[in-house]
């Protein structure tokens, strides 16, 4: 295979690990398999280290990685690894054919949208620390993005972002959206009241915000809430959370699974009636689209890329709900409208059937990013 098509997909030793997922990693391994499949020699080169926090050894590793690829190679690198290193990808974008896979802007936190600087943990010197490292990390980031030969995001919305706050060049920037696989449409109840969230259980992701509109709900309403996601990223976060559910009354009707995958997370999607993602910040939301080819309607906040990613039914209308981030009462009137009117779940549901046939496919995802690669390749 000709060497125009080999490509060297740098990403973080984490994406093969069942108890790490994200939009993210599942993202990295669909295209690199895309990718083989339709001729790309993908030669995959897996960084170990807590990215986007690296310590010298990562760093060391990347940098041995980097300099093993001959001149001219193109090189696909998740944005998790490349936006914290310039020191590492400047001076190589020279000789490199270097393209960075944007899932999250790091320097987004200047910003304050998704911000560790948000929310009511965040206080004094910690706030200050944050927002001094969201500094940096968009210096770091600016100045790998500019030596790239290009950039792909996961949305319109991040492409338009990183052209606001990085003096990138508009013909540089890309979008491949995540795309979506066929799935057995979910099963759900006539009452609506199996309720489902699925993300790593941090601040960031609004389970605070979840357990206290839940816990406003009408006592009349039956209703059950199941969290998948990982317990691990932030424990003080979910025994807070936990502590919040005994408060409320409300424990015996939430349950935190840990992280789900394959059949068991199949199963889930299977059995819920409603997605909720309450999330402060989503670049995409790939849960949405996720939920959507099941047939399954969102309840989501219109944060970021998550409004494109749950799109429109044939006759314009919304495959479920977007209420303002950081509002419980606005959420619990959402859900107690969702629980209370069967009408009203019915044209949901219809909308997300609708929905789901124009869903974007993983072929598509790859055949936009080997565009690119080919583009810079040449």
């Amino acid at each position: 295979m000709s060497p125009a098509r080999t490509v060297h997909a740098v990403v973080p030793a984490s994406i093969h690990a069942p108890s790490r997922p994200s939009g993210g990693n599942a993202y990295d391994r669909r295209i690199c398999q895309e990718l083989g499949a339709i001729g790309w020699s993908v030669r995959e080169l897996a960084i170990a280290g807590a990215w986007p926090r690296p310590d010298a050894a990562a760093c060391a590793a990347l940098t041995r990685a980097i300099a093993g690829i001959g001149d001219g190679g193109v090189v696909l690198v998740d944005g998790l690894i490349a936006s914290c290193v310039p020191d590492v990808l400047v001076p190589e974008a020279a000789r490199l054919r270097l393209v960075v896979l944007v899932h999250l802007p790091l320097g987004i936190g200047l910003t304050g949208e998704g911000a560790a600087t948000d929310g009511p943990h965040a206080e004094g010197a910690v706030a200050s620390a944050a927002a001094e490292s969201a500094v940096l990390s968009a210096a770091a980031e600016s100045a790998v993005l500019s030596a790239a030969a290009g950039v792909i995001t996961t949305s319109a919305w991040t492409k338009g972002w990183l052209l606001t706050q990085y003096d990138l060049q508009p013909d540089r920037v890309h979008v491949a959206e995540p795309g979506a696989d066929a799935a057995e449409l979910a099963v759900g109840t006539a009452s609506g009241s199996e309720l489902l969230c699925v993300a790593a259980v941090t601040p960031n992701k609004g389970h605070d915000v979840l357990l206290t509109a839940l816990a406003e709900l009408s006592a009349d309403l039956r209703w059950r809430c199941l969290c998948v996601g990982p317990l691990d990223r932030d424990p003080s976060f979910v025994d807070r959370l936990r502590g919040q559910a005994v408060a409320a009354g409300i424990a015996e009707r939430v349950l935190f699974t840990g992280p789900r995958s394959g059949a068991e997370l199949a199963a889930s999607y299977a059995a819920a009636d409603l997605l909720v993602v309450a999330s402060h910040f989503e670049t995409y939301g790939m849960v949405v689209t996720e939920a959507l080819a099941r047939e399954l309607p969102v309840l989501g906040t219109a944060v970021g890329g998550l409004p494109d990613a749950l799109g429109h039914a044939d006759d314009g209308g919304r495959p479920g709900m977007l209420v303002p981030p950081g509002d419980p009462a606005a959420l619990a009137s959402a859900l107690q409208q969702w629980l209370g009117d069967a009408q009203l779940r019915a044209r949901l549901r219809q909308a997300a059937r609708e929905r789901r046939r124009t869903l974007p496919a993983w072929s598509a995802t790859s055949a936009r990013i080997s565009a690119v690669l080919a583009e810079v390749a040449a």
